[in-house]
């Protein structure tokens, strides 16, 4: 080993030699971004220092949480995992760009605008619709051109991209005509039928795999109806999101209803984690970070059932609140999303596919941000330190994952070879 190796100084060029490297690289930039900005509005209201919005505070927070680094890293993955996917030759990160930029400069531009002028905002939504749009048909072309059999975890995040690209436009729209409740509800349609979808077609094909491949004695066992179930649950909690908007309160009736759709969700799913390997898992410390994000998708259901049953019971006046929605998007979205692109920057980079003490200690106050965010939302008597706690402990992590392997994409790979 060569202990007087010089590390080569970083250099944006380098960011082109891979999808994942420039895709990932501003995803890191608007996730840090987004995690500071809320930070800063949390720390007004407390020291009641007032900022001007154009649109409500909450549903910025969801729009800008929700939409405006996600789909960043799904172009990342999606470039560099679908051409194997599929049988396709690799995706130049220069072919990416031009899609790519649109969105970052636009997602500037929505947060600018926030606290500037509406129109900003719309302009700038228009060009991350714009983006998205076009990264999503050159997906979808990837799939249509390729010859395999076996395209179905390829068509259905084709399928929720372009319900991404619908869910970006009408957002666009509603911001053009300062409709907050078209807003909201193309968010939330965006989060469950385009964000976890695509997060649970990437749980059901790759979570199995990598456990297969590193537990001798367990098996890839992955049956299609376990995706179309996932799926199906997830596209009646966007029915059931869309619905509370539209048509609030709703009845004991429909609370029930809710219920009875949750409650067996919960139990497949973590049934699902402890059959996929979740016990097994915990002496692998990459391995464990996907399982322990998978595990939250179980637990928000859990929750959400919990929830409704309360509604159901007192007339709506009981609820854990936005417990199961963060226990959904910090635990299972941020951890799973922290685990995979872990795995594909430390192996697309020459690097050990494994998480070393830095991203395991990251992973960890990850954890605990999710943690204290759900406690605060059950708790209202702790509501405001945890949810600072939260943030905190939320910026921590993403910044200092951003810090790392940001490094890694402005240089070559580690073991020398291209890209």
């Amino acid at each position: 080993m060569n202990c007087n190796r010089v590390t080569p100084p970083w250099r944006p060029i380098w960011l082109l030699a891979a999808p994942h490297r420039l895709a990932f690289f501003m995803a890191a930039l608007m996730l840090v971004m987004s995690s500071i900005w809320w930070a800063i509005v949390l720390m007004t209201r407390v020291l009641g220092t007032a900022l001007f919005w154009t649109v409500p505070v909450s549903a910025a927070h969801g729009l800008l949480m929700t939409m405006a680094f996600m789909p960043l890293f799904f172009a990342g993955f999606l470039f560099t995992a679908g051409p194997k996917w599929l049988g396709l030759r690799e995706v130049t990160a220069r072919s990416l760009l031009p899609g790519l930029m649109l969105m970052l400069v636009g997602w500037v531009s929505v947060l600018i605008g926030f606290h500037t002028y509406a129109l900003v905002s719309c302009a700038g939504m228009t060009s991350v619709a714009t983006g998205w749009t076009i990264l999503s048909v050159k997906f979808f072309t990837m799939v249509r051109r390729s010859n395999l059999p076996d395209r179905v975890h390829a068509r259905v995040v084709a399928f929720a991209c372009g319900i991404g690209a619908m869910a970006l436009w009408s957002i666009t729209a509603s911001l053009a005509s300062n409709s907050e409740l078209l807003l909201r509800t193309a968010t939330q349609v965006g989060l469950w039928g385009f964000i976890a979808t695509i997060f649970a077609v990437v749980s059901h094909r790759m979570i199995p795999f990598f456990g297969a491949s590193a537990v001798p004695f367990l098996d890839a066992w992955r049956p299609l109806w376990l995706l179309w179930a996932t799926v199906a649950m997830l596209w009646l909690e966007a029915v059931f999101s869309a619905a509370e908007l539209w048509y609030w309160p709703l009845s004991a009736a429909v609370r029930w209803c809710q219920v009875t759709v949750e409650l067996p969700a919960s139990l497949l799913l973590l049934w699902l984690a402890v059959r996929w390997g979740l016990v097994q898992s915990l002496k692998i410390r990459l391995l464990a970070m996907l399982h322990g994000g998978f595990a939250w998708l179980g637990i928000s259901f859990a929750l959400n059932a919990l929830s409704h049953a309360l509604m159901a019971l007192t007339g709506g006046e009981l609820s854990l609140g936005l417990a199961p929605l963060h226990a959904m998007t910090m635990g299972y979205l941020g951890a799973t999303m922290f685990a995979m692109t872990t795995r594909v920057s430390s192996g697309r980079g020459g690097r050990p596919v494994a998480a070393d003490n830095i991203a395991w200690t990251l992973y960890w106050i990850l954890q605990a941000a999710v943690l204290l965010r759900v406690v605060a939302a059950i708790w209202p008597a702790a509501g405001i330190p945890f949810t600072l706690l939260a943030i905190a402990a939320w910026t921590a992590a993403t910044l200092g994952w951003a810090l790392r392997y940001g490094r890694w994409f402005g240089r070559p790979r580690l073991d020398g070879r291209p890209g």
